[in-house]
């Protein structure tokens, strides 16, 4: 059997907060169910993680990557090392947000691995980024 894992539970099992909630949390990510996530999930809990709880963004980056680390969670419909791979972009600094790290991982994944975006910041790390239309 496998599902799907919404923001809630991924912020209550990373945080522990509160108490009962975390543990209902980790029975469900800590059993034998496969899981996937989405990185619209990854992105928000990135967004709760940093802005509500305030922890660092380099801590977060660890967090979620020992998260997807786990041999029962995969990310829905990337590579799981692609996945990882875009939140290292964001761990040195703000340049790169949790958003845009998985959009490039979703372009990554795909077969044109091309964005359009005007954003400057946006990583080109094996991508053609067209910012000129």
């Amino acid at each position: 059997m496998s599902g799907f894992l919404d923001t809630s539970i991924v912020v209550r099992y990373l945080t522990g907060d509160p108490p009962d909630l975390a543990e209902k949390a980790a029975q469900i990510i800590d059993g034998e169910e496969r899981l996937q996530v989405t990185e619209v999930v990854l992105a928000e809990t990135a967004y709760v993680l940093t802005s509500v709880y305030g922890i660092p963004r380099s801590v977060v980056v660890d967090h979620l990557i020992a998260f997807l680390q786990k041999e029962n969670v995969s990310p829905f419909a990337l590579e799981k090392g692609l996945v990882l791979q875009a939140l290292l972009l964001c761990k040195p600094s703000g340049r790169v947000s949790f958003a845009d790290a998985m959009v490039w991982a979703a372009a990554r994944s795909s077969e044109d691995k091309v964005v359009y975006s005007l954003d400057e910041r946006f990583p080109e790390y094996g991508l053609e980024v067209r910012r000129k239309f």
